[in-house]
């Protein structure tokens, strides 16, 4: 893979399998290589990963220990010395193990070239993490200037993709650092987004992760509670004044419906005053 290919600008970048090409450049045995003291090389600043996993690098530095670097990375000339475009694990694994040198590949590259190949070879690599996928896409369309339409299409992601990535931006720092230590996932923090109220975002985040709660049951907590309006029901007039009566000429709380008369009493003597006034304790004496 020649490198005046990725020196066509952006447009030729775009739309291509990057990591592909990147790979192919770097398996490529006619590739020009150099051998570049490992001290001389600046970590590039347009890395949208932040976590690496340190057992991963220690793995792949006693590999390199015994079977040397099969792979030479990517870089550019700096101002002075050389800055990563690609193999960031790789650097990190032989400064592990003091390495004085490393195979490069050097690349002619301009800032925004470096900033979309950083960031859209990590994008496809599909292993970034959730707040580090949203900030990628932040780099590119705050530096970039493209629209998330334009965007969404050279990435090959929907527009809903983009929106509901980097909406999570908005979220509390905590709860950004919870998803970026695996405490929560995209899925759980998604429904926090509606929340205004930012301690009680990072009240729940915190709930979620102590009882362990799935997305699904964050949704359901979070899903509004629909109250069902009263209906009102229209006194019946009649009944109405039949209860009138009858607290009126027993003295008590009567209770008159449809089907059911209820006459409350406090006790015994009061059900007999109630039952004297209703004559039912001379119908008894008969």
């Amino acid at each position: 893979m020649e490198n005046k290919k990725l020196g066509k600008g952006l447009d030729a970048i775009f739309g291509d399998n990057l990591s592909q090409i990147l790979e192919e450049m770097q398996q490529d045995e006619n590739s020009q290589r150099n051998e570049i003291k490992v001290l001389d090389i600046r970590p590039n600043p347009y890395q949208p990963r932040k976590n690496f996993d340190e057992s991963k690098i220690r793995e792949l530095a006693q590999s390199i220990q015994e079977h040397g670097v099969f792979t030479p990375i990517l870089v550019r000339k700096g101002i002075t010395g050389y800055e990563l475009i690609a193999g960031e694990r790789r650097l990190r694994a032989c400064k592990e193990i003091n390495l004085e040198t490393i195979p490069a590949i050097v690349l002619e590259l301009d800032d925004e070239q470096m900033m979309e190949i950083s960031v859209l070879e990590n994008i496809q690599r599909e292993d970034l993490n959730a707040i580090e996928e949203a900030n990628a896409y932040n780099t590119l369309l705050t530096n970039l200037k493209y629209t998330q339409d334009q965007l969404a299409q050279r990435l090959g992601k929907s527009r809903t993709h983009i929106t509901n990535m980097l909406r999570i931006l908005k979220l509390p720092q905590e709860v950004q650092q919870m998803v970026i230590d695996d405490k929560l996932t995209m899925g759980h923090v998604r429904p926090l987004i509606t929340i205004t109220d930012e301690q009680k975002i990072i009240s729940m985040a915190d709930k979620i992760s102590k009882e362990g709660l799935s997305v699904r049951e964050v949704e359901q907590l979070l899903r509004p509670t629909v109250i069902k309006p009263k209906v009102e029901v229209k006194p019946d007039i009649f009944l109405e004044n039949v209860k009138q009566i009858m607290e009126n000429k027993l003295q008590t709380k009567t209770e008159v419906t449809k089907n059911k008369l209820i006459i409350h009493y406090e006790d015994v003597d009061d059900l007999n005053r109630i039952l004297e006034i209703l004559d039912c304790l001379e119908a008894e004496n008969d």
